[in-house]
């Protein structure tokens, strides 16, 4: 039995980068860049105007100046600002040489003579500087960005339509048990919905990933080890759901052995899903997680993200906030870190939620956090501050 954290060590040790691909911006969202990004210009790229008004010197602004032209947004200027002089000009156009000010049309008032007058004892120079933003060649996003959309809007202003990003994993899901149906089937006796494999699948679309579904796969060792055998033939990942225990129907362990795979890691000292089991075999990876549901949806969020994080070049960290918790908490068995669904409430503190144990998966319909309790640690008193991994 290994701790967690030596278990997410293990997994982005083991795991290697996937090949280099060149994909259109439009399709980058949640993907990982496979090389730095540079501005192929200043920005801005010229003196531009922060606001509607009038550009001039600003030791002219106690003149009454006379107006040139007007300069709209996209337009270059004709004309060159003297002395009390000045050009109407639009927000974002180009500052025209000479004026070092732009003073705003709520500051002016029109005089006689195609004149302005500017009626506040002082101003900024309301003007960007060409290359204050970003210089050019400048690297704006470095190798490794997992590309939100914040980040594509610095792609396109910089001309990166194209860029270099890691490939993502092909990746097979399937479930094992013969007691499953799916939701679309109501269960007879001694049957339950696949929950699981839909989880997954969610969780894995919110990645960007497209997961493979191979189905329901009955409790036994010739078809799982045959199911096994072509998700691995036709992806880089398998992700399977069940299985992984010590009872006589579960075989992934075992018929992972008779594959070639090493085996890093089987058990794991975290509630829930103390057996999970991480293996690697020539570039490929196995990541089997328990059959109850809170099991597998909270190893997939503790270990699958950074593991499929790090096939695509991302060296992903889970977004953590510390924070008082509202209420006492107490539990009765500290052998092992525990995660328990949490909510934050209006004042900010961290709120448990009724949870009954590994099969209770609603109780996470609720939950915006999943608190960590340390081993050894029986209880949190009121006010107490505790560790959440935001949802």
């Amino acid at each position: 039995m290994i701790t967690f954290h030596e278990a997410l060590k293990t997994v982005k040790h083991a795991t290697r980068k996937l090949e280099k691909e060149h994909i259109d911006i439009s399709e980058c969202l949640n993907r990982v860049l496979a090389e730095d990004v540079h501005s192929d210009m200043a920005i801005p790229p010229f003196n531009k105007s922060a606001m509607d008004g009038y550009a001039c010197k600003k030791e002219n602004l106690n003149d009454d100046l006379e107006v040139l032209e007007v300069i709209a947004a996209g337009s270059a200027p004709t004309q060159k600002v003297g002395e009390k002089q000045c050009s109407k000009i639009m927000t974002g156009a180009m500052v025209p040489e000479g004026a070092d000010t732009v003073i705003m049309v709520e500051h002016t008032e029109e005089v006689e003579g195609n004149q302005i007058r500017f009626t506040k004892e002082n101003t900024k120079s309301n003007i960007c500087i060409k290359g204050e933003d970003i210089e050019e060649n400048e690297v704006v996003l470095k190798k490794g960005t997992r590309l939100k959309s914040q980040h594509v809007s610095v792609l396109a202003m910089v001309g990166c339509t194209n860029p270099l990003v890691y490939k993502k994993p092909n990746v097979a899901t399937f479930a094992t048990g013969s007691e499953l149906v799916e939701p679309q089937q109501k269960p007879d006796t001694s049957q339950i919905r696949n929950v699981n494999s839909w989880q997954l699948q969610a969780q894995l679309q919110k990645m960007g990933i497209e997961g493979n579904y191979y189905g329901i796969i009955e409790d036994s060792k010739e078809a799982t080890k045959k199911t096994m055998e072509k998700c691995l033939a036709e992806n880089d990942i398998l992700i399977i759901s069940g299985g992984v225990s010590v009872g006589d129907y579960d075989y992934v362990p075992q018929i992972l052995k008779e594959l070639g795979f090493n085996i890093w890691f089987h058990t794991l000292a975290v509630k829930p899903g103390k057996h999970t089991v991480f293996a690697a075999k020539n570039g490929q990876y196995v990541f089997a997680m328990p059959g109850n549901p809170v099991s597998s949806f909270v190893q997939f969020e503790l270990l699958g993200k950074p593991l499929l994080f790090r096939l695509m070049g991302h060296d992903y960290n889970a977004p953590m906030v510390r924070m008082p918790i509202a209420q006492a908490y107490k539990r009765k068995r500290t052998d092992r870190l525990e995660f328990i669904p949490v909510r934050f409430n209006a004042n900010n503190r961290v709120v448990p939620i009724d949870y009954h144990g590994s099969a209770h998966i609603n109780a996470f319909t609720f939950a915006n956090g999943i608190m960590a309790v340390p081993r050894e640690v029986d209880e949190f008193m009121e006010g107490e501050f505790v560790h959440v991994r935001q949802l």
